[in-house]
């Protein structure tokens, strides 16, 4: 069966690479000739390594140190297990992207609720990412309390250290080139200089850590959780999100297989990301909770805003947020390319390919990167969004969609186990995230009251 059965917004991006040949736009790409296998896997990696990174040592304070490390392996367990899933339906009817799948085994409404899950997903991911950059270069203030950004530490405050004035040059020279590129593999030396960032971040918060540890300045973490009451039970549940979060990268597995020499390594290609991934994942929670313990922030990049008790603390501290800062406006233009194509499938599913039409190219690629801008200046918190993405759109983009299309079949090529593990993410997926907003939303509840009596 050929794609021209998924003739609207199932669409990719970019045609695959055999698809290029005999249209106009063909001799600007008549040297490309499919992407290579650690092109993929960095491409993939930097999907799936982004703000989430930040979050996890957190998740190690709230789960303990055995169940938290558990965790993360089993969310990588799960995640290979749905993206298996979901590429074993799309070879069937070669579907070219997430929404072909769903859009045939769901129709035209399965199509649209995947497209708005990755647009809601990806809007809030990029807003966050936007804050931390400019939470690290210049400075935030929280409770009457400022923590000074990297510039404003280096040159002192002003106007040009300034919040809105360093994300708009941001956006100007680096977010919007790296924006402009069409193809996925455009994108795999920026990814390969991301990964790079983060495993400098994990090595240095390692070696800190070590070296704390040598000196006996740290104390024995905590290895499992403390559950003295009901109330720490639904706690355990908030660290779900996060974990789901780290884990999205389903939206772009399509683009990438699209774009591939060989189409056939797209599963060593999942696996490698993921093997990569864990290891950065499992070596950051671990470190991180080691280093800094119970004082472990949801962010633990704030922990490092502080006095390490070590030499060069200060130089480490830099280093450490600067590789990060860099770390997330190279993540940036791989998550937004997802999004501007699924946005362009809800708005426009009956256009021709959004590759071949530069002035929609060029006009939904301004307004988003506007939209992110202005939402990053004004948005003064990014953590209780970024958990709610984690328990809704994300969720149902890494578990719930590829579960319930194992479950429809409409091919009938799903095998009895498939059908229980897919059953096993929807129940797991739906119970920990109800749970997790309903502790979310429980937390924010009674620390108003408490800060009204």
């Amino acid at each position: 069966m050929t794609t021209e059965r998924f003739p609207e917004s199932s669409e990719p991006l970019l045609p695959t690479k055999r698809r290029w040949e005999g249209e106009d736009e063909a001799a600007a790409f008549h040297e490309f000739d499919g992407a290579s296998f650690p092109g993929a896997v960095f491409n993939l990696s930097t999907t799936i390594v982004g703000a989430g990174i930040m979050a996890l040592p957190a998740t190690m304070k709230v789960l303990g140190l055995v169940p938290g490390l558990v965790m993360i392996v089993l969310a990588a367990f799960l995640t290979d297990a749905s993206i298996e899933l979901l590429m074993r339906f799309s070879r069937v009817v070669g579907a070219p992207s997430y929404g072909a799948v769903m859009g045939d085994a769901f129709g035209w409404w399965g199509r649209r609720l995947l497209q708005v899950c990755v647009v809601v997903n990806n809007v809030g991911v990029m807003i966050v990412y936007m804050i931390i950059i400019g939470d690290v270069l210049s400075g935030t203030s929280s409770v009457g309390e400022h923590h000074y950004g990297v510039l404003e530490g280096w040159f002192g405050t002003h106007w040009w250290n300034g919040r809105f004035f360093v994300l708009l040059v941001t956006t100007l020279a680096v977010f919007t080139p790296l924006a402009c590129f069409k193809r996925v593999d455009s994108l795999s030396y920026t990814s390969t200089v991301s990964v790079a960032l983060a495993v400098v971040f994990v090595v240095i918060t390692a070696g800190i850590a070590i070296v704390k540890l040598i000196r006996g300045q740290i104390p024995m973490p905590k290895l499992f959780p403390e559950v003295p009451d009901l109330a720490s039970v639904w706690e355990l549940f908030t660290a779900v999100p996060v974990l789901v979060t780290a884990y999205v990268c389903h939206y772009n597995v399509h683009p990438i297989h699209n774009e591939l020499k060989e189409s056939n390594q797209i599963k060593p290609i999942v696996h490698t990301s993921l093997a990569l991934c864990s290891t950065v994942y499992i070596t950051t929670s671990f470190f991180g909770y080691l280093l800094f313990g119970e004082s472990t922030l949801s962010d633990v990049l704030a922990n490092f805003d502080s006095n390490l008790g070590i030499p060069y603390s200060s130089a480490l501290s830099d280093a450490v947020r600067v590789s990060y800062a860099v770390h997330l406006m190279l993540v940036f233009p791989m998550i937004f390319h997802a999004l501007r194509l699924n946005l362009d499938g809800l708005l426009f599913s009956s256009a021709r390919p959004l590759a071949s039409d530069n002035r929609r190219f060029g006009v939904m690629t301004a307004v988003l990167l506007l939209v992110i801008f202005v939402s990053a200046n004004f948005i003064p918190s990014i953590w209780d969004a970024f958990q709610f993405t984690g328990a809704t759109a994300a969720v149902c983009i890494a578990f719930i969609f590829p579960a319930a299309i194992t479950l429809r079949d409409p091919h009938s090529i799903a095998k009895k186990w498939d059908k229980i593990l897919a059953v096993f993410m929807i129940v797991l997926a739906v119970t920990s995230n109800v749970v997790a907003v309903y502790s979310d939303a429980y937390s924010i509840f009674h620390k108003k009251s408490a800060s009204q009596a």
